[in-house]
C-alpha cells in the first residue's frame, strides 16, 4: 500500500452526517443530551433528581475513549494492549492499588480481545465513542455514585434505564412525535446546536462533484432529522450535491450485515415503506440498506469493478472499523479531539489554549457563564488525560507516554485523521496525505499536524 492517500485517486467519497459534514455546538449539544438522558431517569424511572445538577467542574469527567464496565460501575481508559491506564468507580479516581484489585497485577481487562477485534457492544460493557452518547458516561458514573451513597449494590440493572433513556431521546419516531427532550430542543432552536457548514466545504463538496466523483451521504439518523440537519448547514438544495442519500442506515450493520439481513428501503414523507429492495438500482434517497448491494450500484455509477471509496465518519465503531474491514474502504477520520489538545495549522501557530477554545467552541457560538467555565467535550480532562496518550510511571519513578487503545485503533483503522471537513476544504483534489502506517512514527497520518501528546511522545 502507498505511503499517501489522495481523493484525486478515489472514484467515490462517502460522508457520515453528525459530527462529520456537520460539527455541532459541542458544549451546549452534550449538555442537552446530559438533560435530556437525566430527566427520562428521574421522570420516568424515579430516580434522584439531584442526577439534574451539573456544575461546570462536572464536566472535566466527560471524556470520549472511555469504557463503562458494567459488571461493577467502573469507566476505565485502556492503553493500546488492553491493560488499564485509569479508572474510576462512578466518578472516584480509584488507586493503582484499586486497579489492581480489580483487574490483576498486570491490570488486564477481560474483555478487551472481544472489544479490540469486533467493537461490538456487550451486555457486560459499553463504549463511549462518540459525542452523541458521550453525556451518557458522565450520567452513568453519577447514578453509580448515588446508588453508593445509598448503600445500594452497583449491578448492571442500572444499565437498562440508561439504555431506555436513550432509546426515548433517539428512537426513529422521536423527531415526528416531538417526543423526549433532545429533538423538540434542536427543532425549537436549531443554530444553538448546529454549525452552518462554511461556504468552503459546500464549494468544496461542489467540486468533488463537478470533477466526477460520486458522492454518498451514509448517516444513522432517520431521514426527518437528516432533512432539518443537511437544510441547516447546507442549504435547502442539499440533496443536489449527492448521488445517494442513506438515511437510518444503523451502522455498523450497514457494513456488516447481508443483503437479506438489512435491505434497502424507499421512503415516502419520511416514512420506510414495507417491503425491502432486492437491489440498488439507481441515484437517490433511501433508507437502512447494506455495503454490497450499494457497491453493486457504484460499480454501475463509475463503470469500474472495483470502484475506490473513501469515508469520512467520526466514530470508530460505526464508521472506521466497519468500512474498513468489510467494505475494504478508505476511512478519514474527523477527530476534534486535536484541536481539543492543541495542533499547529499551518497557516495560524495557535497556543493549544486559544486552539482548544476558538475550535472547540466554533466560530460563532454564543457562551453563557456556564459554558465559559464548562470544559469542552473534546478538550483534554484533567481526571482522564489526553485522548492520545497517557502519562504512566514505573516502579523506578519514571515517566512512560503510553499509547491508548482509542488512538492505536485510528492508527490501525483510519487512513488519515483530521480535525474537521473544514481543515482540507481548500486543498486540492491531488493533496498527498501521509497515510498511517504501523512502520512509521505515531505522529504520521494526522493532518494538518499531530496532537500536541503525540508528538511530544515522539521527541521523547
Amino acid at each position: 500500500m502507498s505511503e499517501y492517500f489522495s481523493l484525486e485517486d478515489c472514484d467515490v467519497i462517502g460522508f457520515d452526517l453528525d459530527h462529520t459534514l456537520c460539527r455541532y455546538h459541542l458544549k451546549e449539544t452534550c449538555m442537552l443530551i446530559y438533560e435530556s438522558f437525566a430527566r427520562y431517569l428521574v421522570e420516568h424511572k424515579g430516580y434522584d433528581k439531584d442526577l439534574l445538577n451539573v456544575t461546570p467542574d462536572t464536566w472535566d469527567f466527560c471524556f470520549k475513549g472511555l469504557v463503562v464496565d458494567l459488571e461493577d460501575g467502573n469507566l476505565i481508559k485502556l492503553a493500546e494492549d488492553g491493560t488499564v491506564l485509569r479508572a474510576t468507580h462512578g466518578t472516584r479516581n480509584l488507586s493503582t492499588e484499586e486497579i489492581i484489585k480489580h483487574y490483576g497485577p498486570k491490570r488486564e481487562w477481560k474483555h478487551f480481545n472481544n472489544l479490540n477485534t469486533s467493537f461490538t457492544r456487550s451486555a457486560k460493557y459499553y463504549f463511549y465513542d462518540n459525542y452523541f452518547d458521550l453525556p451518557g458516561a458522565l450520567l452513568c458514573a453519577r447514578v453509580v455514585d448515588m446508588l453508593n451513597k445509598k448503600g445500594k449494590e452497583v449491578t448492571p440493572d442500572f444499565w437498562k434505564d440508561m439504555v431506555a433513556a436513550i432509546d426515548h431521546n433517539y428512537n426513529t419516531s422521536a423527531f415526528r412525535e416531538d417526543s423526549g427532550w433532545y429533538f423538540p430542543s434542536v427543532k425549537r432552536d436549531t443554530e444553538r446546536y448546529l454549525q452552518s457548514c462554511p461556504e468552503s466545504v459546500c464549494q468544496w463538496l461542489r467540486n468533488l462533484k463537478e470533477s466526477g466523483k460520486v458522492l454518498l451521504l451514509i448517516t444513522s439518523s432517520h431521514s426527518d432529522y437528516c432533512r432539518l440537519v443537511c437544510e441547516h448547514i447546507l442549504g435547502k438544495d442539499f440533496e443536489d450535491l449527492f448521488d445517494v442519500i442513506i438515511t437510518n442506515a444503523l451502522k455498523p450493520g450497514f457494513f456488516s450485515l447481508l443483503p437479506h439481513q438489512r435491505p434497502f428501503r424507499t421512503l415516502v414523507s419520511d416514512v420506510e415503506s414495507g417491503a425491502g429492495l432486492s437491489c440498488l438500482e439507481k441515484r437517490g434517497w433511501f433508507s437502512q440498506g447494506n455495503w454490497p448491494h450499494l457497491h453493486n450500484l457504484l460499480k454501475s455509477l463509475t463503470s469500474k469493478q472495483q470502484p475506490k471509496v473513501v469515508y469520512f465518519g467520526d466514530s470508530m465503531r460505526s464508521d472506521m472499523f466497519p468500512a474498513s474491514t468489510f467494505a475494504k474502504w478508505e476511512t478519514v477520520m474527523i477527530l476534534e479531539e486535536m484541536e481539543g489538545e492543541g495542533i499547529a495549522t499551518e497557516k495560524h501557530q495557535l497556543s493549544a489554549s486559544n486552539q482548544s477554545s476558538a475550535s472547540s467552541q466554533g466560530p460563532a457560538e454564543k457562551k453563557g457563564k456556564f459554558e465559559e467555565c464548562m470544559k469542552a467535550p473534546s478538550a483534554v480532562s484533567q481526571q482522564w488525560g489526553s485522548y492520545f496518550v497517557d502519562v504512566q510511571m514505573d516502579e523506578a519513578g519514571q515517566e512512560h507516554l503510553t499509547l491508548t487503545w482509542c488512538c492505536s485503533s485510528i492508527h490501525k483503522y483510519s487512513s488519515v485523521a483530521i480535525p474537521s471537513v473544514e481543515s482540507i476544504a481548500a486543498l486540492p483534489l491531488n493533496f498527498q496525505f501521509k497515510r498511517f502506517s504501523s512502520a512509521q512514527s505515531c505522529t504520521r497520518g494526522y493532518y494538518p499536524s499531530p496532537p500536541q501528546s503525540l508528538q511530544k511522545r515522539a521527541e521523547s
